[in-house]
């Protein structure tokens, strides 16, 4: 039996107090993937001569694909409520063990655990659309993505200025309550709702499989978001390293504030969103991984802060364009099946964005920002291509909207 917040006729089927709560707790959990960014400077500096420091930012974005594959089939299946709540007490003990660590060694696995944890923003999402009836559903989708993108972008804001002025384990120590207070905010506002399918946990993995041969579109989705998550991390986590260089001379603070201008990004959902409706949502992507290569280019131009600023704003549009207009693509291909696909869109993407991290370091250690900007290019190219030749052997669905 529904609850009253599920079925509220008014509220388009889940209430206002809810919704704000889940587009909250969504942005309190994937903040955490972000936290180590700007402070990755400050990190390095406790842990001289430590080299797995290097890993951290990839070893967090990892963990959150992994954590993507293997945790988030469970909300079809499972209790999603409990598996919210369950997740958000597991996140504040992984945070309160990153603080605690002796070396990079130890933060590394701790950063694996993090990454992992904070894909409860995924369990809610699905969770909204759920609650929510069909003719709000895009409204409550988007609602809860800009919690989301909010938490992306405002976390390195938060972080920078913790670190640097109190420091990166006090950073760390500050998640632990706003997780607890996530999970209590999850048991405040969200309604009972049983799993959706008795399908066993292993027969829910196999099946990713199946979609992926199937559909080529999300192929192609999936391949073109993780190059241009690939190119967003990469910028992100090298920001710090190049700010405190001696171009600029400037701390972790002024990184994360980079976040701020960045913020941005949260306006392209609903703008792409629109235009997708208007040109269709493949010319949004081409337009995003167009966007991402001009920020690099902008980047390269020159070492000034006004460089900086400027191509953070055109490549934060440019990627989360291209985010929300692929989700509208791969939610098209089954309606019974948008958690699975989600699954594999998103570990794709993020596997795209731990590459991208990785890749960022060496580029910057052997040839420094020029590398990361040619790294980054190169990865909207990639992008840019992916999608050509999905259009080249699937131009006549593309016409016609039904993308296969």
């Amino acid at each position: 039996m529904e609850t009253q917040q599920q079925k509220s006729p008014s509220d388009g089927g889940i209430s206002k107090t809810t919704l704000f709560a889940m587009a909250a707790g969504t942005g309190i959990a994937v903040a955490n993937i972000y936290y180590n960014q700007p402070m990755l400077g400050l990190i390095e500096t406790d842990f001289s001569n430590q080299p797995a420091t290097a890993l951290i930012p990839t070893a967090t974005q990892l963990g959150y694909a992994l954590g993507l594959f293997f945790l988030l089939p469970l909300g079809d299946i499972i209790h999603r409520r409990k598996l919210i709540i369950g997740q958000f007490i597991v996140l504040a003990a992984a945070l309160a063990i990153t603080a605690m660590a002796p070396s990079a060694a130890w933060l590394v696995v701790t950063s694996l655990i993090v990454g992992a944890g904070s894909t409860v923003a995924q369990q809610i999402i699905p969770f909204a659309a759920t609650l929510a009836v069909p003719e709000k559903r895009g409204a409550t989708i988007g609602t809860v993505m800009a919690g989301l993108l909010s938490g992306i972008l405002l976390s390195r804001t938060l972080s920078g200025f913790v670190g640097a002025h109190a420091g990166w384990r006090e950073m760390f120590w500050l998640g632990v309550p706003l997780a607890l207070v996530a999970a209590m905010l999850m048991f405040a506002t969200l309604p009972d709702h049983r799993a959706t399918s008795r399908m066993p946990y292993h027969h829910a993995i196999r099946s990713l499989a199946h979609f992926w041969v199937r559909e080529p579109a999300l192929r192609a989705a999936t391949m073109a978001q993780a190059a241009l998550f690939g190119s967003f991390s990469a910028f992100w986590t090298i920001l710090a390293l190049y700010l405190q260089g001696p171009q600029f001379n400037l701390g972790a603070d002024v990184a994360g504030l980079f976040g701020v201008i960045g913020a941005v990004g949260i306006l392209a959902a609903p703008l792409a969103g629109r235009v997708a409706d208007r040109r269709g949502p493949h010319f949004v992507v081409w337009l995003g991984g167009t966007l991402t290569l001009i920020a690099w280019l902008v980047f390269g131009a020159g070492a000034s802060l006004v460089a900086l600023i400027a191509g953070v704003i055109i490549l934060d549009f440019g990627v989360q364009s291209a985010l929300v207009s692929n989700q509208h693509i791969i939610y098209a291909l089954d309606a019974e099946a948008r958690s699975r696909l989600n699954t594999i869109f998103m570990t794709g993407m993020f596997l795209g964005g731990s590459a991208g991290s990785a890749m960022a370091i060496i580029a910057w250690r052997y040839e420094h920002w020029y590398g990361v900007c040619v790294l980054g290019g190169m990865l909207a190219i990639a992008a840019l291509g992916v999608k050509a030749l999905h259009h080249r052997l699937h131009a006549p669905d593309d016409v016609t909207g039904e993308v296969r």
